[in-house]
C-alpha cells in the first residue's frame, strides 16, 4: 500500500492532454498550494508548492474539459519519482502527483465567470471523481464514478457522461 497525498490549490497551466498508441488518454499540467503562516517575530511568511501531476484514462479528458489555469481542484493521488539524465549528463529529478481521485472546487459563480470570458462549462462545485484499479474491478482502463465509495466486492459500472445533460 503507499501513502495518498492530496494537494488543494490552482493550476498553474492549462492541462495538456495527449493520447497514447492505444487510445488512452493522458493529461499534464501543475498545481500551486501555499501555506501560510506567523514567525516567531510576528511576520507573516508564505511557501509556495508547485507539484506537476498526471491524470489517465476518461478522468484526463474531464479535467481537459473543465478546468484552465487558474481553476480550484483537490487532487489526490501517489507521489511518483521520475529520474533521467540531462543533456549536460547530470542526473536529475523530480516528483510527480499521479491522480486517482479529483474534485472541482471552484464556486458556481467562478464557473460562470470563465464561461462568460470564453472559458469553460464547470460541473458543480465539490463534484468529485476517483479511479478505480482495472484489475481489482474488472472495469475498462480510465473508468470512473461519480460521488461513490468504492466496494471491492461489486462490479462498478461505467458512467457515460453525456455534456448535453448537464444543466449547467
Amino acid at each position: 500500500m503507499y501513502n495518498k497525498v492530496i494537494m488543494i490549490g490552482n493550476l498553474t497551466r492549462d492541462i495538456e492532454l495527449k493520447y497514447i498508441p492505444s487510445g488512452a488518454a493522458i493529461a499534464k499540467s501543475a498545481i500551486a498550494t501555499s501555506h501560510k503562516y506567523k514567525t516567531q517575530t510576528g511576520e507573516q511568511k508564505e511557501e509556495v508548492c508547485f507539484l506537476d501531476f498526471d491524470v489517465f484514462g476518461k478522468q484526463a479528458e474531464i479535467l481537459n474539459q473543465y478546468v484552465r489555469k487558474g481553476s480550484k481542484v483537490m487532487l489526490e493521488g501517489r507521489l511518483v519519482l521520475n529520474r533521467w539524465t540531462a543533456q549536460d549528463g547530470s542526473n536529475r529529478s523530480n516528483h510527480t502527483l499521479r491522480v486517482e481521485n479529483f474534485k472541482f472546487l471552484d464556486s458556481k459563480a467562478d464557473s460562470n465567470n470563465m464561461q462568460n470570458s470564453g472559458g469553460y462549462n464547470q460541473p458543480a462545485s465539490g463534484q468529485q471523481y476517483n479511479q478505480a484499479p482495472q484489475q481489482q474491478y474488472n472495469q475498462p482502463q480510465g473508468g470512473m464514478q461519480q460521488n461513490a465509495p468504492v466496494q471491492p466486492e461489486h462490479k462498478i459500472p461505467e458512467i457515460d457522461i453525456d455534456t448535453d445533460e448537464i444543466p449547467f
